[in-house]
């Protein structure tokens, strides 16, 4: 539903995140950004999916839940928790 619903966003992302794959140095910034937003999203969608089953009686089983639906996300974009990596050079020094 989530896919569906931000249907061009999660193409552009797939898109971006092949590329990041390929060249992590040179797309961590504009990866990081487009990243916020799909966190963003798949926190919402996440919200919504236990909020309802917690409703429904199911509380219990609401963080069980909760882990399948990031492990599907990690299956579609394995790179995702590379979301927000900082990235400096550092030199090295002669003595």
């Amino acid at each position: 539903m989530m896919t569906d619903d931000h249907k061009d966003f999660f193409e552009s992302f797939g898109r971006l995140h092949f590329e990041y794959d390929n060249n992590k140095e040179g797309l961590q910034d504009k990866f990081n950004e487009e990243g916020a937003k799909a966190m963003e999203l798949i926190r919402e969608y996440e919200d919504r999916l236990c909020s309802q089953s917690e409703r429904g009686g199911y509380s219990r089983y609401t963080s069980s839940l909760a882990e399948k639906f990031q492990g599907e996300i990690r299956k579609h974009y394995p790179l995702i928790d590379n979301v927000g990596i900082k990235t400096f050079d550092i030199r090295k020094i002669n003595l």
